[in-house]
């Protein structure tokens, strides 16, 4: 297998498991559904399966859920490779498909919170989308230091 195929599958499992708690996720669930059932509609069932464990995993996660994305993307890149190994010619499927997952508009991570406190001279450059809070201050908050 070339370090290109390898890479690729990388990505897709990258991609794909980004993708599973964000509003892109049905464009590429179906496309990898397809992509990998190859044409065979009991495939086709279990990988959407294997796909909807993905999500279900990734949204219960909790405080573990940067163990179970790393563990989901290593299974889910084994599972890419094997399909370019055993079909090379689908490489361009998956690139098209990474692709329009790419040019997604509006795909979201969800609800993202932000918290950053500067004084003094700090500066603080806050991006992403949505409703944001930013709030400067001259002096650090008193703490309570319990003495």
């Amino acid at each position: 297998m070339t370090e290109a195929l390898i890479a690729l599958a990388a990505a897709g499992s990258t991609a794909l498991v980004q993708a599973a708690v964000t509003d892109a996720w049905t464009g590429l669930k179906g496309g990898i559904t397809r992509l990998m059932g190859r044409g065979e509609q009991s495939r086709e069932t279990v990988v959407d399966q294997q796909l909807e464990r993905t999500r279900a995993e990734l949204e219960t996660a909790g405080p573990r859920v940067e163990q179970v994305r790393l563990a989901q993307q290593a299974a889910w890149q084994a599972r890419l490779e094997d399909l370019l190994a055993e079909q090379p010619q689908v490489a361009d499927q998956l690139r098209a498909l990474l692709a329009q997952l790419a040019d997604t508009p509006g795909a979201s991570a969800g609800h993202v919170n932000q918290h950053a406190v500067a004084f003094g001279q700090a500066q603080q450059a806050v991006q992403g989308h949505g409703t944001q809070t930013v709030t400067f201050g001259s002096q650090p908050p008193a703490t309570n230091s319990g003495s």
